[in-house]
């Protein structure tokens, strides 16, 4: 099975069963994402369905979004950080988070539409071939997700073909500095924790 295909299956499993995530374990969304850097007052501003707990940081403290910007969110997931830019980039600006995963894409869609949430979308994608234009974002984020990708150096190809001259990136990704065992390579589960 493809590695997109795996991590796929994985965050429909997680969708689908939220509570009893590889990612999260028995803690809930709240606690997870609190343990990672988001604190109750972000969490409070943004529809709390969006929230399944799957970040490893908080690409937006570092992020320094202003009113009136447009910002690309990399696997967007339900939409956390995607709404908590729309927040914080007002309603002159823009957030669009791109998923490959049409469960969360469409999850994303449905929380914004009953939320009445006009300055946040949700586009199918993949984050080595982003759907948007080039020059589109001052801001790129991501949450945990850049680490999924088998190809790396593409994601980064994107990432710069999508800003505009001057843009920025903040990214929350897990970095190790040890090899992995060759037994965790081979575990597809492995691919998407």
């Amino acid at each position: 099975m493809e590695l997109h295909d795996q991590v796929r299956k994985d965050y429909q499993k997680i969708l689908a069963n939220p509570e009893n995530s590889i990612v999260t374990g028995n803690a809930d969304a709240q606690t997870v994402s609190a343990s990672v850097g988001y604190t109750p007052e972000e969490l409070a501003q943004v529809p709390a369905e969006c929230n399944l707990g799957l970040g490893c940081g908080n690409p937006l403290r570092a992020a320094d979004l202003q009113p009136g910007e447009v910002v690309i969110d990399l696997g967007a997931g339900a939409g956390l950080d995607c709404f908590l830019a729309g927040v914080q980039v007002g309603r002159r600006g823009r957030a669009v988070g791109v998923d490959m995963t049409p469960e969360m894409v469409s999850k994303a869609r449905q929380i914004a539409k009953d939320n009445r949430i006009r300055n946040v979308e949700f586009r199918l994608g993949e984050i080595e071939n982003l759907p948007a234009a080039d020059n589109f974002a001052d801001v790129c984020i991501s949450n945990c997700v850049i680490n999924l990708s088998p190809s790396k150096p593409q994601v980064y190809r994107e990432i710069f073909r999508v800003l505009k001259p001057g843009g920025r990136i903040s990214i929350c990704d897990i970095v190790i500095h040890k090899e992995i065992p060759q037994s965790m390579k081979d575990d597809p589960e492995m691919h998407s924790c």
